[in-house]
């Protein structure tokens, strides 16, 4: 019989679909109170940030929900907090299956997956108005694949993932397999310091056209950084990789698998602390890590995470009763603590909130 566990962290707000009989269905129509597969999210001091990728938008609240289904004040990406569909306004303004969010020095960064760009606004916005800039663009009118040619270092296919920590900028470009590395926040056409998973700026293959490896990716997506560790999580592959300060070579670190060469996947059957399906998010706060894995309708938290080594099993799972489940819902109904396919997760201090996409919902949990 599997053991209980002791929890940390406890279900703390829930912003997005109700949960009439017991089904998180999205609404027929979006409002300011709505969500639809949300896929990002972003927690600090009083702010909360949704992607809300199905409705192509973004919502905002300046200060953090004070009630569950609270209106957010702010939509990005459409006219209106009616509006829905991908491009809306025009892709000067519009959002295309947005995914990755992040704030940094003040700006906020947006990845617009299908558009294949990161926007960015100089501030947090406090009304619906335009970005202020472009990567992977020439211009905010541009939306092509790999800026309509073969790849380059200013190129981007499907980005997903961004993260900025500890003076590195990167982005996880997922459609080009690899990971694009600033020194510092870039201006636009500013090439990138590093490239991870390939062998230069214009090669796109998958695990480097050969299996699996220490440096190789299928599907980068999520990106934090705990101590000097470097963490990249691959969702194709079903692991996260770690380096420990250099990142010209192979990873030293490894969650998910057995060994770098493996990408196996568990659907069935007991999952334990280690085995990951489909992890598409990543975060940290001081020696916290959480990964998203997404597939098996969980959140795996370590702690002290600057210690342990490859394979080191979680302390704490969200979504789930115990280690060894990973049903969505625990197939029944939805409730506050259950998970259906989280793709994005968060921490800020003693918070941590979750994009539950198959729920339509954010759920931020307190320690």
């Amino acid at each position: 019989m599997s053991t209980i566990l002791q929890r940390t962290y406890k279900p703390w707000r829930w912003v997005g679909a109700t949960a009439p009989g017991g089904l998180a269905l999205p609404a027929a129509h979006p409002s300011a109170s709505t969500l639809y597969a949300p896929r990002g999210v972003l927690i600090r001091n009083e702010l909360l940030i949704a992607v809300d990728s199905g409705n192509h938008r973004v919502l905002i609240w300046h200060g953090l929900p004070r009630e569950d289904h609270a209106e957010a004040q702010v939509v990005l990406g459409q006219p209106n907090f009616e509006s829905e569909g991908p491009g809306k306004g025009g892709p000067e303004r519009g959002l295309y299956l947005p995914t990755g969010v992040g704030v940094y020095e003040g700006r906020l960064y947006i990845a617009d997956a299908w558009h294949h760009r990161i926007l960015w606004w100089n501030d947090v916005p406090k009304e619906n108005r335009p970005p202020d800039g472009v990567l992977g663009q020439p211009d905010l009118s541009s939306v092509e694949v790999n800026r309509g040619r073969e790849a380059g270092p200013l190129t981007l296919y499907w980005p997903y993932g961004i993260s900025y920590q500890n003076g590195l900028f990167s982005i996880a470009d997922t459609g080009n397999r690899r990971v694009l590395i600033w020194n510092g926040l870039p201006e636009p056409e500013q090439l990138p310091d590093e490239v991870l998973g390939q062998d230069d700026f214009t090669t796109t293959l998958e695990n480097r056209g050969d299996f699996p490896s220490a440096k190789s990716f299928r599907w980068p997506h999520g990106i934090t950084q705990v101590g000097s560790r470097y963490l990249v999580a691959d969702a194709g592959n079903h692991r996260v990789l770690g380096w420990e300060k250099e990142r010209n070579g192979d990873a030293d670190l490894l969650l998910g698998q057995l060994d770098f060469q493996s990408n196996m996947e568990w659907p069935y059957g007991p999952q334990g602390a280690t085995r990951l399906r489909f992890p598409y998010s990543i975060a940290s706060a001081g020696e916290t890590l959480a990964v998203s894995d997404t597939a098996n309708n969980r959140v795996l938290v370590w702690e002290e995470f600057s210690q342990q080594s490859s394979q080191a099993p979680a302390v704490e799972v969200l979504g789930q009763h115990d280690f060894e489940s990973n049903g969505e819902n625990r197939w029944d109904r939805v409730c506050e603590d259950s998970l259906c396919w989280p793709y994005g997760v968060d921490l800020f201090e003693d918070y941590l909130a979750v994009a539950d996409s198959g729920n339509n919902r954010v759920m931020i949990w307190k320690r």
